[in-house]
């Protein structure tokens, strides 16, 4: 049998090795110069006036919605299927999750059924960009300026990916994403916001650590000052230096990394588009997709079985994601149910993600196309 080949692996180099020594023989491990040069240069690849790197790409979306001024007796209106920060982070604030049905074709959510339930509660849409497939942007951003709503993005998925040759981080009044070490950049945990709205950004950073009125760089570098004062209640969600090397490093190689992607995607096109009963991804031709995700869905064949049967030959795949219904507290907390979200509960029993990440060869990518005919077959 071939080598156990992961569902996904990091793409660490040389350099993000390098870069880290460097940084722990310089001293200033926390929050300091490399992480103001990472927020500077993420700013400019994604088009955004201000980044603000934190913690998660989970802490990106708290901080966004304390900023807005989000809390008890709100409602935001999201994607029924998410992983769960998206909607804890809505109940962490005080605030009512409301889940909308997705569209059977992106996995995203459907900007039709968005209206229908809005009520004078709601405050806010966080709309998620399943696998690097951006949303709606147009009909959604009619919505909210139309209903007086904030948008904030889950882009967890969708570094690099680009709407109307946009790229994604400058659609919402926030948008936010990941680091985690699965995404197309990692630091090996982290994320951020980008925004347009500069007094939002400082209320950001505000929140970030503590309610400081200043940083650690600006408290402890040869040009700082140990005073300062708590302007909030915040958190503790800033991204440290040695984290900030790797991410400078990683977004460099971006869009290298994206096309390696988007190279074994098309080789699992060409590879699977004949087979029965295998939907392949949709391609929006308005959008430019960074790959994220390789989803598939196994319409004619066992879900469960298929993914065992793939493991027995040495290849891991996961499903994105389990619906919000099917979980415990959610069903208790929110009193949801499988039928009032048909088009999610559809796409979740059909689909598999396969292995999909730059350190895979071109072989790896033809031998699980192989072993996909191979399992069906049995």
């Amino acid at each position: 049998m071939k080598k156990f080949l992961s569902y996904s692996l990091p793409s660490i180099g040389l350099e993000e090795i390098k870069a880290v020594n460097k940084v722990l023989k310089s001293g200033w491990l926390t929050m300091g110069p490399e992480t103001k040069l990472f927020e500077q240069q993420f700013a400019r690849y994604t088009g955004a006036k201000s980044a603000i790197v934190v913690n998660s790409c989970t802490g990106a979306l708290h901080l966004s919605l304390l900023a807005l001024g989000i809390g008890r007796g709100d409602e935001v209106i999201t994607s029924v299927y998410t992983f769960a920060a998206t909607i804890n982070v809505i109940i962490q604030v005080g605030a009512k999750p409301v889940l909308v049905d997705i569209d059977k074709k992106t996995y995203n959510i459907d900007p039709s059924k968005i209206e229908a339930v809005i009520t004078r509660k709601t405050r806010a849409i966080i709309p998620v960009h399943f696998a690097g497939q951006p949303c709606d942007q147009k009909k959604i951003a009619k919505i909210a300026k139309k209903n007086k709503l904030y948008i904030v993005e889950d882009a967890a998925h969708a570094l690099g990916s680009e709407y109307q040759g946009k790229r994604i981080g400058t659609f919402g009044d926030t948008t936010c994403f990941s680091f985690y070490a699965t995404k197309n950049i990692t630091t090996g945990d982290g994320g951020a916001i980008t925004t347009n709205n500069e007094k939002l950004a400082d209320k950001i950073k505000t929140l970030r650590l503590h309610g400081f009125d200043k940083d650690a760089w600006k408290r402890y570098s040869d040009k700082g000052n140990w005073y300062y004062e708590i302007k909030d209640c915040g958190w503790k969600y800033n991204l440290t230096d040695l984290q900030s090397a790797i991410g400078i490093c990683q977004l460099k190689k971006l869009d290298k990394l994206n096309a390696i992607r988007k190279k074994y995607a098309l080789l699992y096109y060409h590879g699977l588009a004949s087979i029965k009963g295998i939907e392949l991804p949709f391609i929006d031709p308005n959008v430019k997709l960074n790959y994220h995700l390789y989803p598939i869905l196994l319409t004619t064949y066992n879900r469960n079985k298929f993914i065992t049967g793939m493991a027995q030959q040495g290849i891991g795949c996961s499903v994105h994601f389990i619906p919000a219904y099917l979980h415990p507290y959610y069903q208790k907390t929110l009193m949801i149910k499988a039928k009032s979200y048909p088009n999610a509960q559809w796409v979740y029993e059909r689909e598999v993600s396969l292995p999909l990440y730059p350190k895979m060869k071109t072989e790896d990518v033809n031998y699980v196309i192989r072993t996909i005919k191979k399992v069906l077959q049995q």
